[in-house]
C-alpha cells in the first residue's frame, strides 16, 4: 500500500471509536493510526506521529473539540472531519467547528451508533478520502476574517421588497460553508436573488442561514416551499430536501420537496441548476464551487447550454476541487476564477 491516508479518531465514546476504527481500517487506501478519548490523549498520540486526517467529536471531557480545532489550525493545519450529534446543542457547536477550519460533518445519532455507522459506511470513508485531498491553504485563506456589520453599513431588515427576472444559483460541497461565507459576506444588499444548494445535514442548514443572515448586508434564509426569491434574499436548500426553481409570471419562487437522492446527494446541485436552466435561462448566473464528486457539473453544463451565464471556481482556491473540475471538463464553465473574484462578477450580475 503506497501512501496510505493516516486518521487518529478523537472521541469521548468508546462505541464510536470502535465502529468508526473498524469501518476505515476496512477500507483500502486507509490506516486509523490512533484512537483517542479526548484531545488530551490525541495530542500526545500525535507527537509520535501526525496524522493526515482527524474525526473529531465536538463535546469532550478536559478540552472542546472547538478548542483543539483551533489550536491545530493554528500550529499546523490538518484536515479534520467533525463526528456530531443531530442535536440542537451539537449543531450549533460543529457550525462554530465549520467556521474554525474543519473540512466537513459527519452526523451520528445519539442511540443505535454501531447499526448507523454500519449503514453509513461508505459516507465516512468518502469524507475522509475528500479531506485527505483538501487543500489546507485555501481552507485557512476562506477562513480568514470576513467583513462584519457596522453601525454606518445599512443591516438587513427584509429582503429588498421586489421582482427579480434575474436569477443566480449557487451549487458547493466539501470546504463550501466557508467560501460561500468568504462570497456571500462581500455582496451588498442590491444583489440579485440567489439559491444555494450546499450539501450539509439536516438542521445544519437552518444554522448556517442564520450564521450568514447575521454576517452579511444580503438577507440568508433557509428556503421553504413556495418561498420568493427577491433581489437582497439569499435562500439555502433545506438538508434533506431537494430545491427546485419555479416561474410564475415575472416572480420567481422555490419548491422545497422529498425525494430519492441525486448523485448520491439531498440536496442535489444538480436538481437546483437544471430547474434554473429551465425557468430562468439566459437570464440566470451559475456558480459552481469546492466540492467533492461531480453533482452540479451537469446541471451547470445545461445551464449555459440555456443561455445561462457560468462560473467554476479554479482549483488553486478550492478546498476540494471535485465539482468545479467535473464542470470544467464538461465545457460547463464560460469561465474558472478564483475564490475572491466571484462576489465581484455575482454583484455585478443585473
Amino acid at each position: 500500500m503506497v501512501n496510505p491516508i493516516r486518521v487518529l479518531v478523537v472521541d469521548d465514546s468508546a462505541v464510536v471509536r470502535q465502529a468508526m476504527s473498524q469501518i476505515l481500517a476496512s477500507a483500502q487506501g486507509i490506516v486509523v493510526i490512533g484512537a483517542a478519548s479526548d484531545p488530551i490523549f490525541a495530542l500526545e498520540r500525535m507527537k509520535k506521529e501526525w496524522p493526515d486526517v482527524i474525526t473529531l467529536d465536538v463535546e469532550m471531557p478536559r478540552m472542546d473539540g472547538i478548542s483543539f480545532l483551533k489550536k491545530i489550525m493554528a500550529e499546523r493545519p490538518t484536515p479534520i472531519v467533525i463526528c456530531s450529534t443531530l442535536t440542537t446543542k451539537g449543531s450549533e457547536t460543529a457550525m462554530q467547528a465549520l467556521s474554525a477550519g474543519a473540512v466537513s460533518i459527519i452526523t451520528k445519532p445519539t442511540l443505535g451508533l454501531k447499526d448507523f455507522f454500519n449503514q453509513s459506511a461508505s459516507d465516512l470513508i468518502a469524507a475522509i478520502r475528500a479531506a485527505a485531498r483538501a487543500n489546507m491553504r485555501a481552507l485557512r485563506q476562506s477562513i480568514e476574517p470576513k467583513i462584519t456589520l457596522s453601525p454606518q453599513m445599512p443591516t438587513t431588515s427584509g429582503a429588498m421588497a421586489e421582482t427579480t427576472d434575474r436569477i443566480i444559483a449557487i451549487g458547493t460541497s466539501t470546504g463550501g460553508t466557508q467560501a460561500l461565507e468568504s462570497v456571500l459576506t462581500r455582496l451588498p444588499r442590491t444583489t440579485t436573488g440567489i439559491v444555494v444548494v450546499q450539501h450539509m445535514p439536516e438542521k445544519f442548514t437552518e444554522l448556517f442561514a442564520q450564521r450568514l443572515n447575521q454576517i452579511s448586508q444580503m438577507e440568508v434564509l433557509e428556503a421553504s416551499d413556495g418561498q420568493r426569491v427577491i433581489n437582497g434574499r439569499v435562500l439555502i436548500a433545506p438538508g434533506g430536501k431537494h430545491m427546485t426553481l419555479q416561474r410564475n409570471g415575472a416572480q420567481y419562487m422555490v419548491s422545497v420537496r422529498d425525494g430519492p437522492p441525486v448523485n448520491r446527494h439531498k440536496p442535489s446541485v444538480d436538481v437546483l441548476f437544471r430547474s434554473v436552466a429551465r425557468c430562468a435561462g439566459k437570464n440566470a448566473m451559475g456558480v459552481i464551487m469546492t466540492g467533492m464528486g461531480d453533482d452540479g457539473a451537469r446541471g451547470l453544463k445545461e445551464m449555459r447550454d440555456a443561455g445561462a451565464r457560468t462560473i467554476a471556481q479554479n482549483e488553486a482556491s478550492c478546498v476540494v476541487f471535485g465539482m468545479p473540475k467535473e464542470a470544467i471538463k464538461m465545457d460547463a464553465a464560460e469561465q474558472v476564477l478564483p475564490l475572491e473574484q466571484i462576489s465581484g462578477l455575482i454583484s455585478a450580475f443585473r
